[in-house]
């Protein structure tokens, strides 16, 4: 058996007894859960360190006002209404989406939920000039919402939002924008600093103890409005363990009662020992974006070809333990946007051997190139060794990848600031390795090759520009036939892949492992996770 650092294993050993102090007269069911990040995501609203955040503190603390069904494991979810509950299209004017708002939610302070919020909310993020404006969140959610034009109040209950242009799709940013209590806010004296240790939210748990880099303490909220989503455990204890090996150990030795992204070649050992291994079909991919600007060395689409036929993702997959499945695009090919593209990506050496010297390279004439990728995280997968195997591959071909490491947080920046900023062109990086969501068209396809979407307005990151592909999802947005969506969106995929745009390498199946005490946790076909309905 591996052993535990003699520091963190001190510190998890005093876990048990801080958690005992909180207990009263009736014994708390308390669930220690070992995330992958090495700090506990921003508590005030909008979740820094990617979309794994708002499991943890995203969604717990806080709603949407769509809403995205993540407590089903047996098919994927879809949009329900959060605290909005019902929206349309205005018919006269399709840019203008009307939100009739929930009666009766609270924030954990007490405070009444009203339209004056969300439109505080929406200038929390929007807009600079507002006293509430905070950069922090702003960063995390501005991208992911940027259809939004203006927004008005129309009544208590009802909110109106203009987006830019006709977006049929604009329901699927919402899920991502959180709501925080503006008279938390006022109360702690305008202080979002203050804010983070008291947030505010109307989620199923309230934040009882935040000590940075070491944990996080939700208790449930025993007057959340929605009754078909109560809290079975009355404490979750998110532990920040990055190390993968050192999450297992605690494990292993009752430290926490579950973790995530287990080392592989440990799970093994975990199930024989009476753990629970669970994974489920995961819209998430794991890929290289690539830069397709001027001078880049992945313009040539020999280069990103020869690229994705030098991977042997089965020998990933392996390398996982099976803890994944071979990726053929951006999605998995049973998406109804996949399409039929006529590149298949596999493993084919001399096929790429052969497009790189048709691009004009050789042993004497390597491609180099800088790659950011992440020290790990959630959603990163097992980032370090997987990036190695990758370097190893692509340099039989001729291509030689030196790699930029930091940690997740600041890969994010990098990533919304674009390739053309200066933190990437400055240090040469010409392509970055980040987990993405594909759990719908907006996350899975248009984000990434819209022109619109390019830094700063989105995270088109590489700057692709295909005026095809522009047109095609104009027509996706202006259409509201799931039908005529689907047969659009699937043509775009097919273009990202015959394009070989991205790298594809493999398609997460985000592997949790269970003691025996946690007798409830439905992984839902998402990266989404609701933790109400972790039960001890």
């Amino acid at each position: 058996m591996h052993v535990l650092p003699k520091q963190l294993s001190r510190w998890l050993l005093s876990v048990p007894v801080a958690l005992a102090m909180h207990s009263g007269v009736m014994a708390e069911t308390v669930a220690r859960y070992g995330i992958s990040m090495a700090d506990i995501p921003l508590t005030t609203g909008q979740p820094d360190r990617g979309a794994g955040a708002y499991q943890f503190t995203g969604h717990t603390l806080y709603d949407p006002l769509v809403s995205w069904e993540s407590n089903i494991g047996t098919r994927p979810g879809k949009l329900m209404p959060g605290l909005a509950s019902e929206w349309k299209v205005d018919a006269k004017d399709n840019k203008k989406w009307v939100f009739k708002l929930r009666k009766g939610a609270k924030f954990h302070d007490g405070s009444e939920f009203k339209a004056d919020a969300v439109i505080w909310n929406l200038d929390k993020v929007l807009n600079d000039k507002s006293p509430q404006f905070d950069a922090k969140q702003s960063a995390q959610v501005r991208p992911r919402i940027p259809s939004i034009a203006s927004y008005t109040k129309v009544d208590d209950y009802t909110v109106e939002i203009t987006t830019k242009a006709i977006d049929a799709l604009f329901p699927y940013q919402l899920p991502w924008f959180l709501i925080s209590s503006p008279a938390q806010w006022e109360k702690l004296g305008r202080d979002w600093n203050k804010f983070a240790t008291q947030p505010s939210g109307t989620g199923p748990f309230k934040l009882d103890k935040l000590v940075p880099r070491e944990r996080a303490e939700l208790v449930k909220n025993a007057t959340y409005w929605d009754k078909t989503r109560m809290a079975q455990t009355d404490r979750i204890v998110l532990i920040p363990i990055p190390d993968a090996l050192t999450r297992s150990n605690a494990l292993l030795s009752g430290q926490v009662d579950l973790i995530e992204t287990p080392p592989p070649d440990v799970v093994p050992q975990l199930v024989s020992a009476g753990f629970k291994l669970v994974k489920n079909v995961t819209p998430h991919v794991w890929p290289y974006h690539f830069s397709t600007q001027p001078g880049s060395p992945w313009v040539d689409i020999r280069v990103r070809k020869a690229a994705n036929l030098a991977i042997d993702r089965d020998g990933i997959v392996k390398l996982l333990n099976g803890l994944a499945v071979p990726a053929k695009g951006q999605l998995d090919s049973s998406s109804p946007w996949f399409g039929k593209p006529t590149f298949k990506l596999g493993y084919d050496v001399a096929a790429a051997k052969a497009l790189m010297k048709q691009a004009g390279y050789s042993k004497e004439k390597l491609l180099k190139a800088k790659v950011i990728i992440a020290q790990g995280g959630t959603g990163q997968m097992l980032s370090l060794p997987m990036n190695e195997y990758i370097q190893q591959s692509l340099a039989e071909v001729g291509i030689q990848l030196e790699f930029e490491v930091v940690e997740l947080e600041t890969l994010y920046l990098h990533w919304r600031s674009g390739v053309k900023a200066e933190m990437n062109a400055g240090k040469g990086i010409s392509a970055i390795n980040l987990g993405y969501v594909t759990s719908d068209p907006f996350y899975g396809i248009t984000r990434f090759v819209d022109s619109r979407y390019v830094a700063p307005n989105g995270v088109n990151w590489g700057g692709y520009n295909n005026p095809k592909v522009d047109a095609a999802l104009d027509k996706v947005r202006t259409s509201f036939s799931p039908k005529v969506q689907d047969a659009l969106l699937a043509t775009v995929h097919q273009t990202m892949v015959d394009e070989a745009l991205m790298l594809w390498v493999v398609h997460d199946v985000n592997p949790h492992v269970l003691s025996p005490k946690v007798k409830g946790f439905v992984q839902a076909q998402h990266w989404f996770q609701d933790l109400t309905t972790l039960k001890m």
